[in-house]
């Protein structure tokens, strides 16, 4: 068996985790013929109960809402490293415009083939192909067309959504 450094800080947090969910239980830490590693909270062949803190105090939660409110501070700004790179605004206009153009692109290629899609589909009624004599599998191809068209206009949304976010 290798001792691997990650499965110890795994197992240790796992410890801590059951241990603050339920403060009064003993956790027991099991090994397995293969040299797997449990930990569980109810004793089985081969496991050693873990000595562990009774009393944990876990970190406050962070609470969601807006940065300033009544009762609280206002949250400081993340601060960049000194060494992290900057983009000047020409270089970031720049590259907005190689975006929506990429994604322009992707879009005239999405209504296209959606047009494409919509056609075969037929209002619900495709030709029926020389392989489809079952008219189960005729039916199989109707769903997944219905379906293909449903994804072309998800794809369609949210590219256009995506343009429109690019400032």
């Amino acid at each position: 068996m290798t001792s691997r450094p990650y499965v110890h800080a795994f197992a240790a947090l796992a410890a801590l985790l059951a241990t603050a969910a339920h403060a009064d239980t003993t956790i027991y830490k099991c090994v397995d013929a293969d040299g797997r590693i449990e930990f569980t909270d109810t004793p089985k062949r081969n496991c050693k109960s873990l000595d562990l803190p009774s009393t944990i105090v876990a970190p406050p939660k962070a609470r969601s809402g807006p940065a300033t409110g009544a009762g609280r501070a206002p949250t400081p700004a993340a601060a960049a490293p000194a060494d992290f790179p900057k983009v000047s605004s020409y270089q970031q206009k720049g590259r907005d415009d190689e975006r929506r153009a990429i994604l322009n692109e992707e879009l005239r290629n999405e209504e296209k083939k959606l047009a494409e899609l919509r056609r075969e589909f037929n209002g619900g009624e495709p030709e029926r192909q020389g392989n489809e004599r079952n008219y189960a599998k005729y039916q199989e191809r109707v769903v997944q067309l219905k379906d293909s068209i449903g994804r072309a206009e998800k794809n369609i949304d949210a590219l256009k959504r995506e343009i429109a976010n690019i400032k």
